[in-house]
């Protein structure tokens, strides 16, 4: 869409999204694809960010880390989107039944380092290194995404800036989001929350009710699928 010179506490002014707050999340999402799918992150090279945005990037990394609270999954609209290679959240409820039960599927959790790549008036991207520590089995994995913040335009310019779409895609491709592996994603998201007792969960459930459209399908992950390549 447009660029504009910067005027928001240091972000690049250029605007990747609809403005109007109003739209479900589905609207904000982010395509790409990347040439060798390298996402190691260099925190030397990081753009640096204004206090509020930093502050989201905060609580973002703090949810990787399995030390979710209400009040950081409230960094999310209620009808917000989440996109990964194992889950296809489509509002706050469900994703905060995959915050909240991280803990039962690992030991630990650790960010190794981020570096931030896009500063956008609307969109915040980042290559994050991730260490995660099974329980059932004893190994731990390192994986290293690109975790894309699309910024909710309602809150871009407060000081708790909240997220419409977030996904983290730790291969070249992009997600098709549709076909045998998406239909699994999002019946685990929708199932998984539902089978969460814990209050800090419902205190979302409200949001399942919140505006949403049918998941938007690209036929495949590559350029050919509305997604091009970006040397982010």
């Amino acid at each position: 869409m447009s660029t504009q010179p910067s005027q928001h506490g240091g972000d690049s002014g250029k605007v990747n999204f609809p403005t109007d707050a109003s739209l479900p999340g589905e609207h904000f999402e982010v395509r790409q694809t990347h040439p060798t799918g390298d996402y190691k992150p260099d925190p030397s090279k990081s753009l640096p960010l204004s206090a509020a945005r930093q502050s989201l990037l905060d609580d973002i990394i703090a949810l990787y880390e399995m030390k979710p609270t209400v009040e950081r999954v409230k960094r999310y609209t209620p009808d917000c989107v989440y996109n990964d290679q194992f889950v296809y959240a489509n509002d706050r409820y469900k994703l905060a039944g995959q915050w909240f039960a991280l803990p039962k599927l690992f030991n630990g959790a650790k960010s190794h380092g981020y570096e931030v790549v896009t500063n956008d008036r609307d969109l915040i991207q980042f290559k994050h290194e991730e260490e995660w520590t099974f329980k059932i089995i004893p190994k731990t994995a390192v994986v290293n995404a690109i975790v894309s913040l699309s910024l909710d335009p309602a809150t871009i310019d407060s000081d708790f800036i909240r997220v419409k779409y977030h996904k983290d895609q730790a291969n070249e491709k992009d997600y098709s989001n549709e076909g045998i592996g998406a239909a699994i994603k999002k019946f685990q998201a929708d199932k998984v929350a539902n089978l969460m007792s814990s209050p800090e969960v419902q205190e979302f459930e409200a949001d399942k009710d919140a505006g949403k459209e049918k998941r938007r399908t690209y036929g495949t992950g590559k350029k050919e699928g509305d997604a091009p390549v970006k040397d982010v």
